[in-house]
């Protein structure tokens, strides 16, 4: 229900403000400040990712809750999808969502929200069921079998 009402509001949204905005500044000067917000918007998010995708990066390697740098990806990821869509109100949303204060907000708002059951790292524990001598062992082997004569030609896919 709720993004049904939001892809009925946004567009209208932005039309009254494409009507207002441009009725004082002119259509050209509308243009513009669009364009010249996705290409700033554009330039933010790609910084910004790298940086988020460094800090995801980190978190994995040291064993930490990875949950702060995807949340933050993802945001910034849903930024520039909004940055890219032309129109003000989004434009506002988008670089909203590209200071590091309204991200964290955010993310302990939504944190606050969701209860996780469980989370592990490492080795996980046996499915159930299974025996606790089950296990895969990596080998190497040699086929041993008499030369036979193929049946039929190499095809295209192997090589002899």
């Amino acid at each position: 229900m709720w993004l049904l009402i939001a892809f009925i509001a946004v567009p209208m949204i932005e039309i009254a403000l494409f009507i207002q905005v441009g009725g004082v500044i002119g259509i050209w000067w509308t243009l513009l400040i669009v364009l010249a917000t996705a290409i700033a918007g554009s330039y933010l998010v790609r910084s910004q990712g790298l940086r988020e995708i460094a800090n995801l990066q980190r978190s994995f390697s040291e064993l930490q809750d990875p949950t702060e740098p995807l949340a933050n990806g993802a945001m910034i990821l849903f930024a520039g999808a909004l940055l890219l869509t032309p129109g003000f109100f989004t434009d506002i949303v988008g670089l909203s969502l590209l200071v590091p204060g309204v991200r964290k907000a955010a993310y302990l708002w939504a944190r606050s929200r969701i209860k996780v059951k469980s989370f592990t790292m490492g080795e996980q524990p046996p499915p159930p069921g299974s025996h606790p001598d089950d296990r895969v062992i990596d080998a190497e082997f040699e086929d041993v079998t008499p030369n036979k004569k193929p049946t039929h030609g190499p095809s295209g896919w192997t090589q002899h």
